[in-house]
């Protein structure tokens, strides 16, 4: 009996073909949204691209027509060393750091407390917080260089940390208090529960979920203290005192402004909040969105 040597029809080996998926086209809707966010990200960037290319620049070609510089000067952005404005730097530096650490030293325990205790005021205490931000530096201008006055404090650099501290405190305390207020109770009774006191729940368990609105508070008021001209053009009459906002006055004079050496300083001045925000744009993002969610 001759063997049947041909397999059956189920277990012939056959090629399994993959049908090919189909891109999706994206939506129209997406489309849109994605071309206007890169319209107004341009419209937003494009004056900082004059800047740098107004700062490299010659002095005799600032009223060309062209956009682009006929010839590339770099040395501009290396005249602002030369030109003794990185002490102005400095002491910009000092003014937004300090004004950022002694912010959050004030903050961090009148958010946390305001958020974890109902105590008779509270309502009143985080209105007037929100009062107080309403209130302008050139409003008070006087008033500030008066008190400053008579301290002896003019023309220093911890009268700027001081008022700098002064007018963003507000805001870090809204901010902080809603991220506090979001954070479940339970988290620091559980912790308390393991042995940990008050501080040990608070800088174990609290403190690392509210990072990013800490994170939050921290660069916004470091960038407010940073651009701040007004109360420094006030208070600091020595130029080695002046941070770098009221120092860059100086390439403009009365009847000609050195706008290729102004716009290099701005855009040296940009570069620290730009290198700041960058690292830490995720971590605000969450901190803005805090207290919407419970």
């Amino acid at each position: 009996m001759a063997l049947n040597t041909m397999r059956p029809a189920a277990t012939r080996p056959h090629q399994h073909v993959r049908p090919v998926a189909r891109r999706r086209m994206p939506r129209l809707k997406t489309v849109v949204i994605a071309a206007a966010a890169y319209v107004i990200a341009f419209i937003f960037l494009f004056p900082y691209l004059v800047m740098l290319l107004t700062s490299l620049r010659a002095q005799d070609s600032l009223r060309d027509v062209t956009f682009w510089p006929k010839e590339w000067v770099w040395s501009n952005l290396a005249n602002f060393w030369s030109s003794g404005l990185a002490g102005n730097l400095w002491v910009t530096l000092k003014v937004a750091g300090g004004s950022t650490v002694l912010v959050l030293l004030v903050a961090l325990p009148a958010a946390y407390y305001s958020a974890r205790h109902d105590f008779r005021g509270r309502t009143a205490f985080l209105i007037l917080v929100l009062i107080t931000q309403m209130f302008q530096p050139t409003a008070m201008l006087v008033g500030i260089y008066r008190e400053f006055y008579q301290f002896g404090l003019v023309d220093s650099v911890w009268s700027l940390i001081l008022v700098n501290a002064g007018f963003n405190l507000a805001f870090a305390v809204w901010i902080l208090n809603a991220y506090f207020a979001s954070i479940p109770r339970e988290l620091e009774e559980a912790a308390f529960i393991d042995g940990n006191g008050r501080f040990g729940a608070l800088f174990r368990i609290t403190l690392p979920l509210a990072m990013p609105g800490v994170i939050t508070a921290l660069i916004f008021t470091f960038i407010a203290a940073w651009n701040e001209f007004v109360v420094a053009l006030t208070l600091t009459t020595t130029p080695e005192n002046q941070p770098l906002t009221v120092a860059l006055n100086s390439f403009i004079g009365q009847y000609q402004v050195d706008w290729q050496n102004l716009f290099a300083g701005s855009v040296i001045a940009t570069i620290p909040v730009i290198i700041l925000f960058a690292l830490i744009e995720r971590k605000v993002v969450g901190g803005l969105t805090a207290g919407s969610i419970k």
